[in-house]
């Protein structure tokens, strides 16, 4: 009797007393493990799974954890990069033992599923971590006691906030400006001329009293 089983991406045919390198197993030496994933049993009357045969398993004994044969990989880069490398690589095996190959009755064996040497744990600790949400920037807190500038002919919100960068947050400052202090906000400001024509030290007189 045969069976087909896969694990660690491979199919291998395997029977009892069968030797076998399969993808590293987290299992150590002289365990016994149990492959579950059976996709044939061949034998006097074959089944096919659909994809895997129910409750048919197979079972083996670890032998010791290997290292496959080195790979060398060249990479030659021509003519813009002009450069070579060369890396090689030895993959991590587990050599196991086929001792029982179970037509059914896998659930109940009691031996321990053969799985892949990364735990769950693992990836996820191997997973890039998402960054946490970035929290929108507070607002600037307009400045205490301020009056709406807005009410000025003329003030958006564009301007409001220069006005309020440069110290101006109420009207009675406003009302009580001098040539020299308009001249210099005009300069501050880069809008020569409009203070006079939209008249806030009139407007501002105005509003200051309520």
């Amino acid at each position: 009797m045969f069976a087909v089983l896969k694990t660690g991406g491979k199919q291998y045919k395997v029977q009892a007393g069968d030797m076998l390198r399969v993808e590293k197993l987290a299992a150590d030496a002289g365990e016994k493990v149990q492959f579950n994933d059976v996709l044939m049993l061949g034998g006097d009357a074959p089944v096919v799974g659909a994809p895997f045969v129910d409750g048919a398993a197979v079972q083996a004994e670890v032998i010791e954890q290997i290292k496959g044969d080195k790979v060398i990989n060249f990479v030659k880069r021509r003519r813009k990069h002009s450069s070579k490398r060369t890396v090689g690589h030895r993959q991590k095996l587990t050599l196991v033992k086929i001792t029982d190959i179970l037509a059914s009755g896998a659930e109940k064996s009691g031996v321990k599923a053969a799985t892949g040497s990364v735990s769950a744990t693992a990836v996820e600790t191997a997973a890039p971590k998402k960054a946490p949400a970035k929290k929108a920037a507070p607002k600037k807190a307009e400045a205490a006691g301020a009056d709406d500038l807005k009410k000025l002919s003329g003030v958006g919100p564009a301007l409001e906030k220069k006005l309020l960068e440069a110290g101006v947050t109420t009207f009675a400052q406003i009302a009580a400006w001098t040539d020299e202090d308009v001249a210099a906000m005009d300069e501050k400001l880069s809008f020569k001329g409009r203070i006079e024509r939209e008249g806030w030290i009139e407007q501002a007189k105005e509003l200051a009293k309520g």
